[in-house]
């Protein structure tokens, strides 16, 4: 007999066969997901970039998930929590860089087949993209004027992101938690306490790394998509009717946490 007086499952069934029966697809929901690429010409290349540009926007899910958690973690003082947060959200920016090198297998001339269906579609619209600068806190309000295709409830995220707490406002929180000033004035300070005493502060400063790191991820991103788009169309105009790389590489040189930049010439 098994557990509970239950009869023994026979040796030759299978995990979950005695459950119900939700299959691998249908956890997935893989009919629907895969349903999603629609191409508008038929040049060969454009499934695989539309495909690359749908995995981005499920990594750029993922990514606010795990860094909404990272935040509340700080605000609660699990900096164990909020590291180990950090290190999946590093794992998968990593994947974000090394992706551009599967889009870089299109050559420019494959692009062309189908850019122009693109048009005024750009990646300038990505509203999960945008969240997540604004959530590592560089918040703009005039992208909310530029966003002229998106949803009442994309608007409405975005906006929901500009006036709520940054990263930065969380690890200030955690400053704050043990005892260190975070006045405008004092920030630095406290910064350059947490580096020269690791023996005290040593959760704090590798938490700091962390979003160093994250910031250092996401300027890499940055560099290597400037990099494609030179790669595949040159000084041409975005389809969404940017300058194109002239204005990504302007971004390349933004930073979420300056002062943990800065802080390298007071050490």
């Amino acid at each position: 007999m098994g557990i509970d007086g239950d009869a023994p499952v026979p040796p030759h069934r299978r995990f979950g066969e005695e459950g119900g029966r939700l299959s691998y697809g249908g956890y997935l929901r893989l009919p629907a997901l895969l349903a999603q690429q629609q191409p508008e010409s038929e040049a060969p290349d454009e499934l695989l970039f539309i495909t690359i540009h749908q995995v981005y926007e499920l990594w750029f899910k993922l990514l606010l998930h795990e860094l909404e958690s990272a935040r509340e973690a700080m605000f609660e003082g699990e900096l164990w929590q909020a590291r180990h947060l950090f290190h999946r959200v590093h794992a998968v920016e990593k994947v974000l860089i090394e992706q551009v090198d599967v889009l870089e297998t299109m050559t420019p001339q494959d692009f062309l087949e189908f850019r122009a269906k693109l048009e005024p579609a750009s990646g300038f619209q990505s509203v999960q993209f945008r969240e997540l600068e604004f959530l590592s806190g560089l918040k703009d309000e005039r992208y909310l004027s530029s966003f002229r295709h998106a949803s009442d409830t994309e608007l409405a995220r975005l906006r929901r992101r500009l006036e709520e707490p940054t990263l930065w406002d969380a690890y200030l929180t955690a400053l704050s938690q043990r005892g260190l000033p975070v006045s405008d004035d004092e920030i630095m300070d406290s910064l350059l306490a947490v580096a020269r005493d690791r023996r005290s502060y040593d959760d704090l400063w590798q938490l700091a790394e962390d979003l160093l790191t994250h910031d250092e991820k996401a300027a890499h991103w940055r560099m290597r998509h400037v990099q494609m788009v030179e790669r595949q169309i040159g000084t041409k105009s975005g389809t969404g009717g940017s300058t194109g790389a002239p204005y990504l590489r302007g971004r390349t040189r933004m930073h979420y946490f300056p002062l943990l930049w800065e802080l390298r010439a007071w050490l």
